[in-house]
């Protein structure tokens, strides 16, 4: 009998120091998990992702140690968005994050309304359809919207006091990026206030700009915008080396593509527009929905001038004109 009573205690004795051992991994809480939708790659895209983890970071989060964070890269491939966001959904992500082109958070809204999606877009959501309201956004839907498509008629400006003389300017859009008619139209409208006339082609494989370049040469086009895409940010180094191989002044949207020997670049700090992604983010994963976060309007612009491209295409940019850039590459 003794024995039996010492084996009960014994027991309950082993049950209250079970009870204070850590539960095992599967038992505790699970890491909050990010889905990452992008259209772009992990290479183009690392400057941003670090402007979008620092603003985690200050948010309380750090990747690996207090969330984690589930990356899915169209590589410029659109048509593979629709499934990638399908995937982050049957995961069931905490909140999906979707930038690198429009296509992103279009695909993001259709796979879910009860996930929250914080997107970074370079144009209007209202009139994209992802909110009905920049400080109402409600929803599943908030983020950041930076202006990149709405700047034609500026870099057309700068473009043209770089090169006042040039009166036939080519246009190079991406026919899948959503926003290559509205742009278009944008751009026609500010060729013709300034007198000048407009050709434009369209490409979104590599070959078919190496095409575009090749005939905007042939209808004697004197200066180049490249349009606000994801697309052409992937392909930057090919579109300097044919700007040089063909001495066409050009202008384009982002700063990197200026570093990496583009003429000219005007466009929003994409980096601060993902770093404040980032802490909306954060903000979302400690409780705070969607609908009570109005969309922020990125207001921080970049103007970028590469003067050894200028050099190399025997251009001289006028005092006035450089007085302007934020930053001058040497």
């Amino acid at each position: 009998m003794a024995v039996g009573i010492g084996r009960r205690q014994f027991i309950a004795a082993l049950g209250g120091t079970a009870a204070a051992w850590p539960l095992p991994i599967h038992a505790q809480q699970r890491m909050p998990v990010i889905g990452f939708l992008n259209g772009t790659d992990p290479e183009t895209f690392s400057g941003w992702l670090a402007g979008f983890k620092e603003g985690l970071k200050s948010a309380g989060f750090i990747e690996g140690q207090s969330v984690t964070i589930e990356y899915r890269w169209a590589e410029g491939h659109y048509d593979r968005l629709p499934a990638m966001a399908a995937d982050l959904v049957r995961r069931q992500v905490n909140v999906i994050v979707a930038g690198g082109g429009p296509n992103s958070p279009l695909a993001a809204k259709a796979a879910t309304t009860t996930i929250p999606i914080v997107f970074n877009v370079g144009a209007d959501p209202v009139s994209m359809g992802l909110v009905p309201s920049l400080n109402r956004p409600i929803g599943n839907l908030t983020g950041v919207s930076f202006l990149v498509n709405d700047l034609g008629a500026k870099r057309l400006g700068q473009l043209n006091q770089l090169l006042p003389i040039a009166t036939v300017i080519g246009f190079l859009v991406d026919p899948n990026n959503r926003n290559a008619k509205s742009e278009t139209i944008d751009m026609q409208g500010a060729a013709d206030t300034l007198g000048r006339q407009l050709i434009t082609l369209q490409a979104s494989t590599a070959s078919e700009v190496e095409a575009a370049f090749a005939s905007f040469v042939t209808q004697r086009v004197q200066a180049l915008i490249v349009a606000a895409d994801i697309f052409f940010l992937t392909q930057r180094q090919q579109l300097a080396a044919l700007a040089a191989r063909y001495a066409l002044p050009t202008m384009y949207h982002l700063r990197e593509i200026a570093i990496a020997g583009g003429l000219m670049s005007y466009g929003t700090d994409v980096t601060e527009a993902f770093r404040r992604a980032g802490i909306y983010t954060g903000r979302i994963l400690k409780g705070e929905k969607p609908a009570d976060l109005p969309v922020i309007q990125s207001t921080k612009f970049e103007f970028v001038i590469n003067l050894k491209t200028a050099k190399a295409l025997g251009l001289t940019v006028p005092p006035t004109l450089l007085a302007t850039a934020d930053e001058v590459i040497e």
